[in-house]
């Protein structure tokens, strides 16, 4: 079917007018065309199976969707090798040359795609350079990092992330050389092979990764923490129960800085791969992690993602003693709890319950189950009860509410409406 509408004429005529509106009136050659997009092929290459895309689309294909096939045979390639196709390119040239009347613009001669051997010599070159004029060279690698995919490959394939992550384990660098090399390390699609290397080296470059998150900009740290997540997610667990107090204190402050939505979100998956580990959990409460959590909770206006990420973090660090007592010594905690219930999602609704289930189970002193009467927190589990929420959410909700039925069911803080569905004892 997709072949067949590729090499519908009207379907072709219709794409090519998108990029030039003159050419409802040409006969366009359809080997001109890249299979893929349906556009007019710019920089021709042939794949191993004969056929020939336009390179951006093909790279794009095999590098950044990690496929292995032919998308027009379906065939698996034997290599993932793209031989420049001289030939078509320059007849797709002379043929908008012939039809320029028409507003048909020449296409340039691509420029020559970046060699793995020319990377090696910058990398060798750089590693000759005092610390002071290494960054000349990391502008360059930057530019070759942010061509396509094909670049970055070829970049880690020269040795590149090692090269990179010595810059950022020399302490005697200046800041913004090392946050150069953390910039390009975060672009790049680093294997898992060489993610795992990273921390390989006595925790050396994770603590490098440290001091750049207390002492760089919000970019550099932005890059750290999205460069963190990508590694945590293939770390074996002895990296993730020998972190430090100091990470996770960091990691707070890239939270409570509010860097950028995407630095948030992953800090608080790092966090998430982090908790279940070792004493991770009581680590990140000493750094201060639960009152930045519920400051993010008050202000995230219900943005449905972030909120969810927000309370799974918070119920995992809920499942300590410390955890606990840090969310009931903050004065918002409990009521910003209860408030997600049943207004972002039913995840979100679970999760929340969760929390008050742990704090019901293993915190319930007198002043608590009091102050959960009076903020209205007895009556949301009751309306939990009502309304259409998860089989999981509802039971955990009534098994709180008959834990504490001797003090709460006959109080007058529950409107008589939600104590209907107050469950027996």
């Amino acid at each position: 079917m997709f072949l067949q509408l590729i090499e519908t004429s009207d379907f072709k005529r219709y794409w090519l007018i998108q990029i030039w509106p003159d050419m409802d009136e040409i006969d366009v050659p359809s080997h001109f065309l890249c299979p893929i997009s349906m556009e007019m092929m710019r920089d021709p290459v042939t794949v191993s199976t004969g056929i020939t895309y336009d390179r951006e689309n093909i790279e794009r294909w095999l590098f950044s969707c990690k496929n292995n096939s032919c998308p027009a045979t379906k065939q698996v390639l034997s290599n993932t090798e793209l031989t420049p196709n001289h030939t078509l390119r320059r007849l797709i040239q002379a043929w908008c040359t012939l039809n320029a009347s028409h507003g048909i613009e020449r296409i340039p001669t691509p420029k020559p795609p970046i060699e793995k051997v020319q990377i090696l010599k910058l990398i060798d070159e750089a590693k000759k350079l005092p610390n002071s004029q290494v960054l000349i060279y990391l502008r360059r690698l930057r530019s070759i990092a942010f061509e396509n995919e094909r670049s970055k490959r070829c970049l880690e394939e020269a040795g590149g992330v090692e090269f990179l992550a010595s810059i950022v384990e020399n302490g005697n660098n200046d800041i913004t050389v090392t946050e150069a090399a953390v910039e390009i390390l975060s672009s790049l699609k680093t294997s898992e092979t060489h993610l795992k290397n990273l921390l390989n080296n006595d925790g050396e470059f994770l603590e490098s990764l440290t001091q750049v998150l207390r002492r760089g900009n919000f970019q550099s740290r932005a890059h750290i923490t999205l460069l963190l997540k990508s590694i945590f997610e293939v770390a074996d667990p002895i990296h993730l129960i020998s972190l430090k107090l100091e990470f996770f204190e960091e990691l707070g402050h890239v939270l409570d800085d509010q860097i950028s939505q995407q630095a948030s979100k992953a800090a608080l998956k790092i966090l998430m791969e982090l908790c279940p580990w070792g004493r991770n959990r009581i680590k990140a409460v000493e750094g201060g992690a639960v009152p930045v959590l519920i400051e993010l909770l008050i202000g995230s206006s219900d943005h449905r993602r972030f909120c969810e990420l927000l309370l799974i973090v918070l119920d995992q660090l809920c499942g300590c003693a410390e955890g606990r007592a840090e969310l009931l010594k903050h004065g918002a905690g409990m009521a910003i709890v209860s408030k997600k219930i049943l207004r972002v999602s039913h995840a979100a609704s679970d999760r929340a319950v969760r929390i008050l289930s742990s704090l019901c189970r293993f915190s319930a002193t007198t002043r608590v189950l009091h102050e959960m009467l009076q903020l209205g927190v007895v009556s949301k589990l009751c309306l939990v009860l009502q309304v259409d929420s998860s089989l999981k959410t509802k039971e955990r909700a009534r098994e709180i509410l008959k834990l504490h039925s001797r003090v709460w069911k006959k109080s007058s803080c529950i409107p008589a409406n939600l104590l209907s569905s107050y469950p027996s004892s």
